[in-house]
This record gives C-alpha cells, structure tokens and sequence, in this order.
C-alpha cells in the first residue's frame, strides 16, 4: 500500500509541473489572477461532482471543524499565483524544485513538532542530506 502512496504522490508531483507549465502561458494572456481564478473554478466543480457521487453521506459537518483547518485554501492560492507568476520567469524546472525545497524544510519542521496533529517524527540526518540535496539540486538548476 505505501508503495502505491508513493507513487501516486509521484504522480501528482508531475501534475503540479504540468499545472505550471499551463498556468504561466495563461496568466501572461488573461492575467494572473484570472489563471489562479480558472485553476480554481474548475477544481471546485469537479470536486463538487465527486463530492456528490463519493462523499459519505454520514460524514460530520465541514463547518463544525475548527477554523484553522480551513485556512489551507488561502496557501493554495498564494501558491497557485506563485506558480503564475514565477514559472514563465525562472521555467518549470526551477519553479518545482524551489517549491519542493520549501515544502521539504517546513514538512521537516511540522514532522518533527508534531504540528497539526500529525504524528511525531524527529529530524535526523537522513532528512537533512535529503534537505541538502534537494537545495544542491535548486543552485546546480539556476546555475545552468
């Protein structure tokens, strides 16, 4: 099963690198904030049709859970304008693997604390050569 997991991350990984390589060409034509918009839009009617079809029907209500679980749309839309706005600038590959570095250090960070209420998981040395990697990877890309 976690073997699937991994892939299917992998997968959307690639998702998001095709997601910018669409979003940069349509925010230089319609706007930035018009691509996030559209990005968005269509995101939230698919996800309302699956919603109607998959979603359990004894399911605990969305606004009964506490407010800070729901600010997560504010950062996917700060990071869908990022997308717009840096990949036609600094391309795709570079967008990515700048992106990933932040999600590596910070996801080490909330790991470590426990934040959020995910489980405990301390930083040790093979997570920071991971980090390092990762940062090694961003300059050997902007360099080139």
């Amino acid at each position: 099963m976690q073997v699937l997991l991994i892939l299917l991350v992998i997968a959307g990984g690639m998702g998001l690198s095709i997601e910018a390589g669409l979003l940069g060409p349509l925010g230089q034509q319609v706007g930035d904030l018009w691509a996030t918009m559209s990005i968005f839009g269509v995101g939230a009617a698919l996800t309302f049709l699956l919603m109607l079809f998959f979603s359990p029907r004894n399911a605990p209500s969305f606004f009964a859970q506490p407010g800070w679980q729901l600010c997560g749309g504010v950062l996917g839309a700060g990071y869908v304008i990022i997308l717009t706005i840096a990949t036609p600038v600094i391309g795709i590959a570079m967008t990515m693997i700048g992106i990933l570095a932040g999600q590596v250090f910070k996801s080490l960070i909330i790991d470590h604390f426990g934040l959020f209420g995910t489980p405990h998981r301390r930083i040790d040395a093979r997570r920071i050569y991971a980090l390092i990697f990762i940062i090694a990877a961003l300059a050997l890309v902007a360099l080139g």
